[in-house]
Formats: C-alpha cells, sequence, structure tokens
C-alpha cells in the first residue's frame, strides 16, 4: 500500500518536473508564469467586455478608434496593452470588422441644367460652418427602395441635416427631399456666416431651378463637381457609407417609418460619440463647436499625393 502511494508521488512529481524542466526554468518560475498567464486571460476578458459594450453603440467600430476609448480604462485598470494587442485579440477572437462594398447608382447627371463651378478645387476649408457638401444614398426597405439626403459641415464632418422618403414619384420626391435636409441644416447652424458654399454632385435634383433658386434664396452659394471622380466629393460619399455599413442602414429595414426612426438614432450617435480618424479621433460635434481649431484633411490632395508618389518610385 505504501510502494503505491510512493509510486503515485513519484510519478506526479516526475511529470510536473518535466514541464517545467523541460522548457529550462525552475519549479518557482514555472508557477509564476501560470499565474501570470491567469491574470492576463482575466485582462484579456476585461477588455474583450469594454469592447463588446462599446459595440452596443457603434458596432462597426475598428481597432484604432477602439484603442483610443479604452487607452485611460487600460491605463486606470493597469493593463498593458498597445494597439497591435488589441487587435491580434480582435483577431483571435474573430471580432474585426470586415469590409463589405455595395453600389446602387442615385446620381443623374445626363441633363441640360446649368451646372455651377467647382468651388472646391483649390478652395481651403479652416472653419465650421464654411461649406456644406451634400449627397443622396439609398436605404432599402421592404416597402422598397428609399432615398436618404444628407448635408454634412465638409470642416468639422458633423451631419447638418437628413431627409428620408420613398421612391415614389422620383424626380419630384427627390427635389423636395434635398429641400428639406437643406432648410434643417441651415436651421441646425451655430454660427452666423454671410453665405456658406454649397457643394453637391450633378445631379438633376441639384441642379434644377427649383433646388438652386431655393439654395440661393437661402444665401448660399453653388458648387458642382465637374467629373465622376468620387473624391470631388469625398467627404459626403464617406458619410453615406459609415451610416449604412456602420450604423444598420444597409439592411432591410421594415418600412420608412422605421428606416426615418433608425436614421435619426444613427445621426445622433455618429455626430456625438462616433470618432474620426481624419478628426484626430474627435467627434464631429465637438469639432464644430471648435470653430477652427482641428486641421482638415483634404482626401482629394492626399490621393494625389499618394498617386504622385506611386509614380515616383
Amino acid at each position: 500500500m505504501v510502494d503505491e502511494r510512493n509510486s503515485k508521488k513519484e510519478k506526479k512529481a516526475f511529470k510536473v518536473r518535466w514541464v517545467y524542466q523541460s522548457i529550462g526554468i525552475s519549479k518557482q518560475a514555472y508557477s509564476q508564469r501560470l499565474k501570470a498567464d491567469l491574470i492576463r486571460n482575466s485582462e484579456k476578458e476585461k477588455v474583450i467586455a469594454w469592447v463588446i459594450e462599446y459595440r452596443k453603440k457603434l458596432p462597426k467600430t475598428g481597432t484604432c478608434k477602439l484603442y483610443e476609448h479604452l487607452a485611460p480604462i487600460l491605463k486606470e485598470n493597469h493593463i498593458k496593452m498597445g494597439r497591435n494587442g488589441l487587435n491580434d485579440l480582435l483577431r483571435n477572437r474573430g471580432m474585426l470588422v470586415k469590409k463589405t462594398k455595395r453600389f446602387h447608382i442615385t446620381t443623374d447627371s445626363k441633363h441640360f441644367y446649368y451646372k455651377s463651378p467647382n468651388l472646391l478645387t483649390d478652395k481651403e476649408i479652416t472653419h465650421s460652418e464654411q461649406v456644406f457638401v451634400s449627397d443622396i444614398t439609398y436605404v432599402k426597405t421592404d416597402e422598397g427602395h428609399a432615398y436618404l439626403a444628407l448635408v454634412t459641415d465638409a470642416y468639422s464632418r458633423k451631419i447638418m441635416g437628413w431627409s428620408l422618403e420613398n421612391n415614389r414619384a422620383a424626380f419630384r420626391m427627390k427635389v423636395s427631399m434635398v429641400k428639406d435636409a437643406l432648410a434643417m441644416a441651415h436651421k441646425n447652424c451655430s454660427f452666423e456666416h454671410e453665405y456658406i458654399i454649397h457643394h453637391s454632385d450633378r445631379g438633376i435634383q441639384y441642379c434644377c431651378p427649383d433646388y438652386t433658386q431655393f439654395v440661393e434664396n437661402k444665401g448660399f452659394i453653388l458648387s458642382t463637381t465637374q467629373q465622376y471622380d468620387p473624391y470631388e466629393n469625398a467627404i459626403a460619399e464617406r458619410i453615406n457609407g459609415i451610416l449604412k455599413y456602420e450604423f444598420g442602414l444597409k439592411n432591410t429595414l421594415k418600412s420608412v417609418e422605421l428606416a426615418k426612426k433608425v436614421t435619426a438614432e444613427a445621426v445622433e450617435l455618429y455626430n456625438n460619440e462616433r470618432m474620426h480618424w481624419s478628426l484626430d479621433f474627435k467627434k464631429p460635434q465637438e469639432v464644430h463647436l471648435e470653430y477652427n481649431l482641428q486641421p482638415n484633411k483634404n482626401y482629394k490632395k492626399e490621393k494625389k499625393n499618394e498617386v504622385n508618389s506611386n509614380l515616383k518610385t
């Protein structure tokens, strides 16, 4: 009986000893490493819980913005994890944001209405409510396609106005819709300016006399893209994509009324909660009220510089 117990102890001791000796460390170091691994795994679970909590509001938030949000929380809890570590953790858990692209034509530029010149070609945007950019995207519903008109401040990326309607009487509806979006944007202005540049693509709804007269009566100066280059209206295009792919507007919604509610919630979250890389991880409403403290990043110039750099190399 005694021999059996001794035999078991020896086998057990041999197994444990074999583990830490095989990796060239002492028994104490092995125990410390096990303890450290337990602590590290506990920290990772905490981080995942914080990510899940944050993504309840902003489900498509990527690693960079998550890290900006979590950095002070990690410091407060004495957790050492960099951006790359967070990215690796999210990848291992299958929690990286997947990028998808879909296209639907919303611009009809084959018309004979006057097209205003592009006033933004060499324009430096330096403050809020200097330039508003407008665009239309679509939202799928069980009642058919609906259209969403957006007006965004080019400096702060804040959505100033929006309007969503169904696709019945498409041309008339779009003109009424873009007028409603601009009226909301004008009402939501925080600063008094003599004029604001209104920039859009060459779509028929933006160039027809009914709309252009409405825009000028509101004190805006018209500007339109001259080519099919998406970088001529890059900010507006980008905002469309954010609302659709980060805030659920790419999904098929039950009705137009529900789509309006979802849009209202999305715009509120976007303006007040979503960090922007182009704003140095600040939020649109925050930058908008700062008026002119944030350096503006120009998508078109950055793209040109990138192309020129590639040509040189």
